[in-house]
């Protein structure tokens, strides 16, 4: 994994850490940020010993607190849509990834903190976390998915609540509407939280998992026959030997080798 300026890199086993590391500036995102992150999220990718990973931003206070409004404040009409697309196509390459990313949301996702969290998976939070996207406030919107995947995750009504006053909503209350799956007291339960969540999924087959996410996503792809990449799907996983050996070791009762082939 390369170096990085703004991330904090660990790992423990086959599940690797990702900390957004701005503390002082509650790990807003830059510009430098959103291109690590997508350098770390190809290392997912591409690391067969990676099974899964966890985004989680330093200190108590935020997860992320939003994007950087000094690089926004410089925006124009054209490099604003270019800003939106560079944040999208990082969000995406999370939300595609065909091994787990679990965001542990500790204190505020606001703005695109909010947006990278709903990028991922799943979401567990504290219960000091605030959500919200409040990018009306100063005269902008979500612009790197928040629109679309508040939506599928809450509903057009409270979506369009939410969006619209600006206002935020606790831990609880996100649990409450699905946006949040879980909710724990403490930074430590986060983490061990979403370590318990990945050892459940990293012990199913990897192909089936990554299969399950491209079908999930394809539900709200409109040029995408969701029903028929399921099926799809579904043929390419009897064709391989995780089949062949999850098969096998139920019916000879013993714990399956998935090896994602």
């Amino acid at each position: 994994m390369a170096d990085f300026k703004n991330l904090k890199i660990s790992t423990k086993g086959d599940v690797i850490i990702i900390t957004i590391d701005r503390v002082e500036k509650l790990n807003s995102l830059n510009h430098e940020t959103l291109q690590e992150l997508a350098t770390a999220i190809q290392g997912v990718y591409d690391d067969k010993e990676i099974r899964g990973a966890i985004i989680i931003g330093e200190g108590d206070k935020a997860f992320v607190a939003g994007a950087d409004i000094t690089e926004i404040a410089a925006l124009s009409e054209v490099n604003g849509r270019k800003y939106s697309e560079s944040g999208q196509e990082t969000f995406a390459l999370i939300e595609d990834c065909h091994k787990p990313i679990i965001a542990a949301v500790n204190g505020f996702a606001l703005g695109g903190g909010c947006e990278l969290a709903m990028a991922c998976h799943i979401r567990v939070a504290t219960e000091n976390a605030k959500f919200g996207l409040p990018e009306v406030k100063i005269g902008i919107m979500p612009g790197f998915g928040g629109t679309q995947r508040l939506t599928q995750l809450i509903g057009k009504g409270k979506a369009l609540e939410l969006m619209m006053t600006a206002d935020f909503i606790s831990a609880q209350e996100a649990k409450e509407l699905g946006l949040v799956n879980h909710v724990v007291a403490s930074r430590q339960d986060l983490i061990a939280k979403c370590e318990e969540i990945l050892a459940k999924i990293t012990a199913n087959a990897p192909l089936a998992i990554g299969m399950v996410v491209n079908c999930v996503n394809a539900a709200f792809n409109e040029d995408e026959n969701g029903y028929q990449t399921e099926a799809n799907s579904f043929s390419n996983c009897c064709k391989s030997s995780d089949f062949k050996e999850g098969t096998s070791a139920f019916l000879e009762k013993r714990k399956p080798n998935f090896v994602g082939e």
